[in-house]
């Protein structure tokens, strides 16, 4: 595989409401070229999660990578909301899980 290539495996996403609107995500991959690779996928499981629970928008609070070996793992918590939260760090759910399947990142 040339270093180029981009051929992520995605591992899997644990998902655990922490109280009332704030839910941690934790993701594992393989292929990551950076902790962005791992920061998306726990994105995109954020905006799956949001839209299952009828909500339109989530904030990103928090993500916290660590490599062992060749695979990743991501442990990121985030704010699900019906409006559009306060913050700079705010997602549209739905934009954002458009997104991911275009760009072949599973989400929840």
């Amino acid at each position: 595989m040339s270093r180029d290539t981009f051929a992520p495996v995605y591992n899997g996403i644990e998902t655990r409401l922490l109280d009332g609107d704030l839910v941690n995500f934790r993701v594992s991959m393989t292929g990551a070229r950076t902790q962005a690779d791992v920061d998306q996928y726990a994105r995109c499981a954020a905006a799956q999660y949001t839209l299952i629970r009828g909500y339109g928008f989530t904030r990103h609070v928090r993500t916290t990578a660590a490599q062992e070996g060749a695979t990743w793992t991501g442990d990121a918590v985030f704010v699900i909301s019906p409006a559009l939260p306060a913050g700079s760090r705010t997602i549209d759910a739905e934009v954002t899980v458009a997104d991911c399947g275009q760009s072949g990142i599973p989400t929840v």
